[in-house]
C-alpha cells in the first residue's frame, strides 16, 4: 500500500435541486477526491480555505477518514471559495449562480516532506500552473493523474497542454474531451488526448459511465451503477477520480487489470456520492458497502 497526495480546491457550496435547497455544504474538488480516495488508502490532502468561515467540524470530517490536514492552509484574513449552482428537472444539467474564488486565488503551494514523498499524485481541477507547481515539488512519484475542465481548456489552454505533457493520466468528462481536441467522437478524442503526453485518459460520461484507453489499445468502457435515486450529484466525478488513484496506491500497481478494478471501485464510490447532499451518503457507508457494490457490479458485468 502506498500513500498519495491530493491537490484541489475546498470549498462552500448552495446547491439548488428541483425539490430541495442546501447552503453552504463542504464541497471542493480536493474534498470529494480525498474522501473517495481515502476509503482505500492514506491521503495528504493540498489546498487552502479561509479563517473567517471555514469550520472546524468540516476538517474533522476529512481527518476523522484517513486523511491528512497538515497541507491544507488555512488563510487567516480570508473566506474559503464558495460556489452557488442550480440543477435542471432531470439532474443532469446544472448553471452556476455565483462563484467566489475569496482565498483559492492566494493558493501557493509548499508542501510537507510527507506529502513531497507520496508515489501516488492526483491533481484535481486548479489552474495548470498550480498542478505543474505540485508535480515539482515531488520526489520521484510513480503515478501522476490530472483532472481538468473547460475553463483551464478554454482560459489557460497553452499551460494545460504544458502540464499534459508531464503526467501518465487524465480524467476528465465527455463535454471537456470533446472540447480539448475538438472531436464528438470519445474514441477518437481519447486517442488525440494520449498524443498530447498521458499514458491513459478516463473519460467520464456521468449516468453512462466512463471510457479507459490506454497503451497498446487497452480499452475498458464500463457502465454506471445502477442507482435508484440521484439526490444530488455534485462531486460524484471528483470522488470516482480520488477512488480510481486511491485504488491503485491502496495495490501500488496500475497495470491494466488493477486499472480495470479502480474503475469499477471508482464507479460505486460515486454512486454512493449522488445518494445525498455534500458527503451524507459517503459518511453512512463503509469499505465494506463499496465492496459489496463491487460484487455486484462484477456479477453485473460476467457474462
Amino acid at each position: 500500500m502506498a500513500d498519495l497526495l491530493i491537490v484541489g480546491s475546498f470549498a462552500y457550496d448552495t446547491i439548488n435541486t428541483p425539490t430541495a435547497r442546501r447552503e453552504r455544504i463542504l464541497g471542493g474538488t480536493g474534498s470529494h477526491a480525498t474522501y473517495g480516495a481515502s476509503f482505500f488508502t492514506k491521503v495528504y490532502a493540498s489546498g487552502i480555505v479561509g479563517a473567517l468561515d471555514w469550520r472546524p467540524e468540516d476538517s474533522e470530517i476529512l481527518s476523522a477518514h484517513n486523511i491528512d490536514l497538515e497541507n491544507l492552509q488555512i488563510e487567516p484574513n480570508a473566506k474559503t471559495s464558495f460556489w452557488e449552482a442550480q440543477y435542471s428537472q432531470d439532474m443532469n444539467h446544472r448553471e452556476t449562480l455565483e462563484f467566489q474564488a475569496n482565498c483559492l486565488a492566494d493558493l501557493r503551494l509548499n508542501l510537507s516532506d510527507s506529502a513531497r514523498q507520496c508515489p501516488y499524485i492526483f491533481l484535481a481541477n486548479n489552474p495548470p500552473t498550480v498542478q505543474m507547481e505540485a508535480i515539482a515539488q515531488c520526489v520521484e512519484p510513480k503515478l501522476i493523474v490530472a483532472d481538468t475542465m473547460d475553463y483551464y481548456i478554454n482560459g489557460y489552454n497553452d499551460d494545460l497542454l504544458k502540464m499534459l505533457r508531464q503526467v501518465d493520466g487524465l480524467i476528465l468528462n465527455d463535454s471537456e474531451a470533446q472540447l480539448l481536441t475538438k472531436k464528438q467522437d470519445l474514441f477518437e478524442a481519447g486517442d488525440i488526448i494520449r498524443q498530447m503526453g498521458p499514458r491513459f485518459v478516463v473519460i467520464k460520461k456521468g449516468a453512462h459511465g466512463c471510457i479507459f484507453m490506454g497503451e497498446d489499445d487497452h480499452l475498458c468502457v464500463l457502465p454506471a451503477y445502477p442507482s435508484r435515486q440521484v439526490v444530488e450529484p455534485t462531486g460524484a466525478g471528483d470522488c470516482f477520480a480520488g477512488a480510481f488513484v486511491g485504488y491503485l496506491a491502496s495495490k501500488d500497481c496500475a497495470n491494466l487489470e488493477t486499472i480495470k478494478e479502480a474503475l469499477v471501485y471508482a464507479t460505486v464510490a460515486a454512486s454512493f456520492t449522488i445518494e445525498d447532499f455534500s458527503f451524507d451518503a459517503l459518511r453512512r457507508s463503509s469499505r465494506e458497502d463499496l465492496d459489496a457494490r463491487y460484487q455486484f457490479m462484477k456479477r453485473m458485468l460476467t457474462f
